[in-house]
């Protein structure tokens, strides 16, 4: 193992496919470690896949980034961007507010530099941020500021697509509703397509018009964001609907404790790759691996023995 310079193969994302219609929000829930994140920046190339293409408007971006020469990759760049998870680790302390909102305009050079400042105002103001904000530096934010910061940031050169990597994770309850009603203000104002990754299941509900799920790096089901909350079929899918909270102490759920850990990617399990751990599993589970198939309309699933339809677990 010390000489070998390639030991194995980790399956983070394996043989994954869907679509994201134009300002449509496509939510991407799993456990962490299913290949979340890993979809979000091959999308956008920030990880280079090792096979397969992503197509943008159309056109094959993958062999865009490939061979494309740096105007070409610039101008891509500009119409697809990236909100990080955590916004204390995603922006320079070294930087004023106004130097990381101006640093887009210096690389892209798509607008004229007499502009620049009028823009960065215009885009502080756009998050809910103040003009005399530009001056300061993040760790004089709250951590929802921040977040406000990396969102204007991402709109510094007008993108059509935004992958927001789990943007209100580390904030508290009253600012993650700000943030996800700015980014639904946006989307209706600049016609934004988002990829919204989350593990809060209320958020997704909220702000989604589509949820796929995904487990150690497949997509087990994806349908219309109320169809696939009040339908589950997959088993994985319905443990992970029983966990949600419910603000009434005197309503009693049953809870889908699901055994086991979560398989390493290195090493999945032959078929179906939750069956180890699946209440519903059957002799083909462990022997085949069971294809996305659309079971109704728009409602897509890969399990050979799902819920019955309007499956109550409370």
């Amino acid at each position: 193992m010390i000489l070998r310079r390639r030991i194995g193969d980790v399956h983070a994302v394996d043989q994954v496919s869907f679509q994201i219609r134009r300002n449509e929000t496509l939510g991407l829930v799993g456990e962490s470690g299913s290949g979340k994140t890993t979809i979000a920046k091959c999308m956008l190339y920030l990880e280079p896949p090792s096979s397969g293409d992503v197509f943008f408007e159309g056109k094959n971006i993958t062999e865009t980034f490939e061979k494309a020469n740096r105007v070409q990759v610039l101008a891509l760049r500009r119409r697809m961007q990236y909100i990080f998870q955590n916004p204390y680790a995603s922006l320079d302390p070294r930087m004023t507010v106004a130097d990381i909102i101006l640093e887009p305009f210096e690389v892209h050079r798509h607008i004229p530099r007499d502009q620049w400042l009028e823009r960065m105002y215009e885009l502080l103001r756009m998050v809910g941020l103040e003009d005399y904000h530009a001056e300061r530096y993040p760790h004089e934010f709250s951590g929802g500021q921040r977040q406000r910061i990396c969102i204007a940031r991402a709109l510094a050169v007008d993108p059509k697509f935004i992958a927001a990597d789990e943007p209100v994770a580390s904030l508290d309850v009253s600012v993650r509703a700000q943030i996800l009603n700015l980014l639904q203000e946006l989307q209706q104002k600049l016609g934004i397509t988002y990829l919204y990754i989350s593990h809060d299941l209320s958020t997704v509900r909220h702000i989604c018009h589509r949820v796929a799920v995904m487990y150690l790096g497949k997509i087990v089901e994806i349908a219309e964001t109320d169809e696939l909350f009040d339908n589950p079929l997959h088993p994985y899918t319905v443990a992970l609907m029983s966990a949600i909270p419910v603000p009434d102490p005197k309503q009693k759920r049953h809870r889908i404790v699901l055994p086991g850990e979560v398989p390493s990617p290195i090493n999945p399990p032959s078929g179906c790759r939750f069956h180890p751990r699946c209440p519903r599993r059957i002799d083909i589970c462990s022997k085949e691996e069971p294809p996305l198939i659309e079971v109704r309309p728009g409602h897509w699933l890969a399990c050979y023995n799902p819920w019955p339809p309007k499956h109550v677990f409370a």
